[in-house]
């Protein structure tokens, strides 16, 4: 029998319903949703579990009872809600996510459904699915159509029947005395899984539910498959012992619970529970009642025309959403969603169209009224609700006497000052272009600097002149200008600049002038620069493309620290990428590093700043390899002198295009020309876009000794022997197995019993520290290269021999270290960083195995000061050279550490490879003697490491912005 409908309510809602909000950590969401449903002529109660409390709810909205619960956290969530149940006080209640839009009339009309049909334990309508980008929400289908009245006397049948065609109910209105129950009933240990489908089986079986055929609620898409941020189909489906024996237990505690569901068997009653799962299961495994179908878009980039909605070409008119009101609803939500944005993906597209606001809102060289209306009309289409753009749209037209648009503007002002008690800047502060924008402007100099900077040079010539070319080799006047206004906005004006242009020159000029122009081709461009290259009276040079910014301290900086560099040749700077969508992003270098530019040329040998010398002394640019120029030019400098005078200076100079990472055959030449000149016949390969691999092809391939120490944990041991001895495909190696005299029994038994010629079990004559153990094994290695591999570790590629070795056979290099990953396939280690973390650590922890890191970091072969004694490898001769691993000052901890730097400090590169991946938990020891007097010997590394860079956090997972810092200009005039 169906329920009755009616829309008739007896009482007023707020003695009816309460609207229970729930948040954790989600700020914008959470006050962008008390915003929504403060206007419901009911109670609103709100749980929110956020370490830090929501400011000034209580003030503005008086009638909203906001509880402050950090107590709960994110994964107390069953308590968290069972706590809000116990507050209720109406008979009715509804819990409301704070990225939903919970249709108001659709409330009403569930309560006085409730009201008028007391045997129906919940009531909901039809969901609809929103993602909101920039400028635009798109809208997809959920629900398909139902049975809408699960009404049957028997709770066995409807509740097969509700699971059959599954719509999640948590969000339904719910009679609050049978929930109280569920959560008094339900164990403290639920977790979110079985929270979810124990709620929907206990309201079924307590009292009957209905659909009504109405918009019911807009919800934020979901991420995963659950209703909300669970996969309950794992628990529900999988046949592992783990979910079988949940998913029964789960069954057996329904069963026990006393609704309308009886059987005298309980084994009877647990059987009927797991049907019900299995029905619910094959409900979401055929998408019999969801879905998540895109049908609509809706933009919203005009304040007069309002949202512009676009149908795609199949839609679903039996679904109760087709009608003028339900979308002049939408219309309200989607203005609360533009003018209060909270969602990932909003905010990431929104973070770029920001950035170009505001850049578009600064003053500029040689403004005018008119050219500053027109920046702030594009900032204005960019996107309408950013309020700062429309107020400074009003305060110019005024003086133009172009007020015709003013009225508009004011009125749309007010209609976001009524939602919006903030504008986007604190949001935007806190996102990575806002920060380095601020980053950037606490590091130019304030006016007494400037004056005392200015004098100093004065008295020094003028400091080191910088040449500038730029190629403007699309004729973009508006990019050249940007990079102009940049040059004359900034803090030097020690350039001279040549513009390479395609187009005709604006004016007559020549190689004197500060700003000289050069008509070029897009096929003589190079020996244009050349020619400028040969005429250039200036000290430094750099190529830069038309639309790249100069940062206001950049260039200013490069000349103090110059002036006192008289052997360097080549200095890279750092810089900040200008994304596609224009978000900022931090590319901030590390000191030379010869493997990541070989890596990642793309990145790494940009905008360099060439002695002029140097440059003309190589003859200048090569035209053969005109898309990678500076990359070429790089390689030719380390021909002609080696790595010395490369130098490297933490200080943004540029604002850039974010290059595309793509293939580019002139940089895979010039590295082919390059490894030619230095006698290798390598092969140059690349597997990820812009980047490349190096196979040196040695041609000699020596000995190798392994080196392990028995340790105690036999099970470790025969998992790291067996690791080499089955997944080694290179031949000439030896495994020494490096053994105490007081081992373990079953150790020691086992090592009895080992038969394999390329295995030799070494005794030590008295009981050694692992460190001394290396070294005891390394005195009878026949290898002509070493590797020391922990007790604990699993060797993963069969190739990581050969992959050592590449490397390992240069003669510049010392040490090559693996990508150490755990078993979970998540990084454990990835080189080792000096002072990270309060002491020596490795970034990237916990970032799944694929993943590319920052500026392709985890993904491409570099150097590193030091890597783990995890695996690592190295040249017999060299070992014995340095002494072999410190086993007194460092036998508790950081020996391989201290063999990297000591390898350093001879002239040797440690290369860190991802070629190579062991298993291990990449821990490092707990031995603060031992790391105290590694800084100590080591406290220049310490101080700033040269694989890393001074600009970035030495906490957390590293190479995240640090915190801004003013530049220290009297030092630097010290």
């Amino acid at each position: 029998m169906q329920g009755k409908n009616t829309s008739g309510t007896g009482l007023a809602l707020n003695e009816q319903l309460t609207v229970v909000l729930i948040s954790h950590e989600r700020p914008a969401f959470l006050r962008r949703a008390i915003r929504f449903y403060s206007s419901l002529p009911c109670r609103i109660l709100v749980l929110d579990s956020s370490a830090v409390a929501l400011a000034g709810i209580p003030a503005e909205f008086t009638h909203v009872d906001y509880q402050h619960l950090p107590q709960f956290g994110y994964w107390g969530i069953r308590a968290k809600l069972a706590y809000g149940v116990e507050q209720l006080q109406t008979p009715y209640m509804v819990f409301a996510a704070d990225d939903d839009f919970l249709v108001h009339e659709a409330l009403h009309e569930a309560v006085a459904f409730m009201e008028a049909n007391p045997d129906y334990s919940l009531c909901h309508g039809y969901s609809l699915m929103y993602l909101a980008l920039a400028n635009s929400v798109n809208y997809y289908r959920r629900d398909k159509k139902v049975c809408e009245d699960y009404s049957a006397d028997q709770a066995e049948d409807r509740l097969l029947d509700y699971m059959h065609q599954y719509l999640p109910p948590f969000y339904a209105v719910q009679r609050t005395a049978i929930l109280r129950d569920w959560y008094d009933a339900m164990p403290q240990d639920t977790i979110f899984q079985w929270q979810e489908v124990g709620h929907t089986y206990y309201m079924l079986a307590r009292g009957k539910a209905r659909i009504l055929p109405i918009p019911y609620v807009v919800r934020e898409i979901n991420y995963v498959q659950s209703d909300h941020n669970t996969e309950i189909y794992h628990s529900l489906a999988y046949m592992d012992a783990k979910s079988v024996a949940g998913r029964e237990a789960f069954a057996e505690f329904l069963a026990g619970l006393p609704t309308q569901i009886q059987h005298q068997d309980p084994q009877q009653g647990k059987q009927f529970v797991l049907k019900s799962f299995a029905s619910l299961a094959d409900s979401l495994l055929t998408n019999r009642a969801l879905t998540a179908e895109l049908i609509f878009e809706s933009t919203w980039i005009d304040i007069e025309t309002g949202p512009q909605r676009r149908f795609g070409p199949k839609q679903y008119v039996e679904m109760p959403f087709y009608n003028q009101v339900f979308f002049d609803q939408l219309t309200q939500f989607e203005f609360l969603l533009h003018a209060m944005p909270a969602g990932r993906v909003q905010l990431k597209e929104l973070e770029g169209i920001w950035a170009r606001q505001q850049s578009l809102m600064l003053a500029r060289n040689n403004d005018t009224p008119e050219s500053v209306l027109d920046r702030l009309w594009q900032a204005h289409d960019s996107n309408v609700f950013n309020r700062a753009v429309i107020k400074r749209l009003i305060a110019q037209l005024q003086p133009l006497d172009e007020e015709d648009d003013a009225p508009k503007l004011r009125e749309w002002v007010a209609r976001l000052d009524a939602v919006l008690l903030e504008g986007y800047q604190p949001t935007f502060d806190k996102m990575l272009t806002g920060r380095l924008l601020q980053w950037l402007a606490a590091r130019a100099p304030d006016a007494e600097q400037a004056e005392t900077i200015a004098r100093y040079l004065a008295d020094n010539a003028g400091g080191p002149q910088f040449g500038i070319f730029l190629l403007d080799l699309d004729n973009d006047i508006d990019k050249l200008q940007v990079t102009l206004d940049s040059l004359l906005e900034g803090h030097s004006k020690a350039f001279k600049v040549v513009v390479f242009t395609t187009g005709e020159p604006p004016a007559a000029t020549t190689a004197q002038n500060t700003l000289h122009f050069v008509r070029v081709t897009q096929s003589n461009f190079v020996d244009k620069l050349n020619q400028s290259v040969n005429q250039s009276t200036c000290d430094w040079l750099l190529l830069a493309e038309a639309g790249d910014e100069f940062t206001a301290a950049g260039l200013l900086r490069a000349s103090l620290e110059l002036m006192a560099a008289p052997g360097v040749r080549a200095v890279a700077t750092d810089e900040i990428l200008r994304q596609e969508n224009g978000a900022l992003v931090d590319m901030f270098r590390p000191g030379f590093n010869l493997d990541l530019l070989q890596s990642v040329p793309s990145l790494m040998a940009r905008h360099w700043l060439i002695r002029r010398e140097v440059l003309t002394g190589l003859g200048g640019y090569q035209a053969d390899f005109s898309k990678a120029l500076e990359l070429d030019v790089l390689l030719r400098i380390i021909e002609q002198g080696g790595l010395d005078g490369l130098a490297h200076l933490d200080e943004p100079l540029l604002i850039t295009r974010a290059p595309v990472l793509a293939e580019n055959a002139h940089e895979r030449q010039a590295l082919l020309r390059h490894l030619g000149n230095r006698g290798y016949k390598a092969q140059v390969t690349s597997t990820l876009p812009g980047t490349w691999q190096i196979d040196y092809r040695h041609i000699e391939r020596p000995l190798v000794s392994v080196i392990v120490p028995a340790g105690d944990d036999l099970g470790a041991l025969q998992r790291c022997l067996d690791g080499v001895l089955l997944r080694t495909r290179y031949t000439r190696y030896e495994v020494l197995i490096a053994a105490n005299p007081n081992q373990l029994a079953e150790v020691n038994d086992w090592l009895g019993t080992l038969h394999n010629a390329k295995v030799r079990v070494l005794h030590a004559d008295r009981p050694l520290d692992q460190v001394a153990l290396y070294n005891a094994a390394s005195q009878q290695a026949q290898g002509e290269y070493l590797v020391l591999l922990a007790t604990d570790s699993e060797v993963v590629n069969p190739n990581w021999i050969e992959s050592l070795l590449n490397h390992a056979q240069r003669p510049e290099v010392g040490i090559v270290g693996a990508k150490l990953v755990d078993r979970d396939g998540k990084i454990s280690q990835a080189g080792l960083i000096l002072g990270f973390n309060d002491g020596v650590a490795s970034a990237f922890i916990g970032e799944k195995h694929a993943a590319e890191g920052y500026m392709q970091r985890l993904s491409v072969e570099q150097n590193y000061s030091a890597v783990s004694k995890v695996c690592l490898m190295v040249r017999k001769e060299l070992f014995d050279a340095l002494g072999g691993l410190d086993e007194v000052t460092f036998a508790d901890g950081f020996s391989d550490v201290d063999l990297c730097l000591k390898a350093g400090q001879v002239g040797y590169l440690t290369v860190w490879t991802p070629l190579v991946q062991v298993l291990h938990t990449g821990e490092l020891p707990q031995a603060p003697e031992a790391l105290a007097a590694l800084r100590e010997k080591w406290s220049a590394a310490f101080a700033q490491d040269p694989a890393y860079n001074a600009n970035l956090a030495l906490t957390g997972k590293g190479f995240t912005l640090g915190e801004s810092a003013p530049i220290n200009w009297a030092q630097l005039l010290a």
